[in-house]
């Protein structure tokens, strides 16, 4: 078992066990982990509040229904970690890679993403209020009825991504893509899309951007359907 640790809290570069886990929550102290390797571990139902992960591996990790608010992960990499149902209201996510993580039914009110990948990741009935992404990827992600609505979104990939149900109301995409995602019933009224690679852009897709800004390119993409030039 894990014993040593430097007066900071800071414990590096080991291969975490349930057992070195368990004798760390057994205080109020939270701790810093880095470099430490933690793929497949079981952290169900901990108790983790404000802890800090540290170019962690977390492939497979299982957080399912743990406590999680006010947590920090830089640069680590959780490929299909599971956070069913946990709790990470205000948590930052930074330069991490997440992809095909579930996210489903979690907490994420005020998180942060930013400089992440989330490349088909769940965050299906996930709680969102006042979640922020920045300079991340989506591609293929799942975020149904999720509401950006008023938000300015800075270099977001929604390649192929569901979005169905979507609020998109008075938003300004800065460097974004929509390129193949799924739109249908997705609001855009007010929107801003003269940053948004709106992709195989077709006539009949044109509804779905009612009441929204495009720029003259994108026009250009429409009228090309029927033929036209735009000059």
């Amino acid at each position: 078992m894990m014993t040593d640790q430097s007066p900071d809290h800071i414990i590096q570069g080991r291969r975490m066990a349930i057992a070195d886990i368990a004798a760390l929550t057994a205080t109020d102290t939270p701790h810093h982990l880095a470099g430490c390797d933690m793929e497949e571990l079981s952290l169900a139902e901990r108790d983790l509040t404000g802890w800090t992960f540290e170019r962690c591996s977390l492939q497979r990790a299982d957080f399912r229904g743990a406590k999680l608010e006010g947590t920090t992960w830089r640069s680590c990499r959780g490929g299909f970690a599971s956070f069913l149902g946990s709790d990470l209201t205000e948590a930052s996510l930074i330069s991490s890679d997440f992809n095909n993580a579930d996210f489903r039914r979690s907490n994420l009110a005020s998180a942060v993403f930013q400089g992440c990948k989330l490349t088909g990741a769940d965050l299906s009935e996930a709680r969102m209020m006042e979640v922020r992404f920045d300079e991340t990827l989506l591609i293929n992600a799942r975020l149904p009825s999720h509401s950006f609505r008023k938000m300015t979104l800075n270099k977001i990939d929604f390649s192929q991504a569901d979005l169905r149900r979507g609020d998109f109301r008075a938003a300004i995409f800065v460097d974004c893509s929509l390129r193949e995602a799924n739109l249908t019933n997705a609001r855009f009224e007010g929107a801003d899309l003269r940053g948004a690679d709106l992709g195989g852009l077709r006539l009949m897709d044109a509804a779905k951007f009612r009441g929204a800004t495009i720029s003259r390119e994108q026009a250009g993409q429409l009228l090309g359907e029927l033929g036209l030039n735009v000059r």
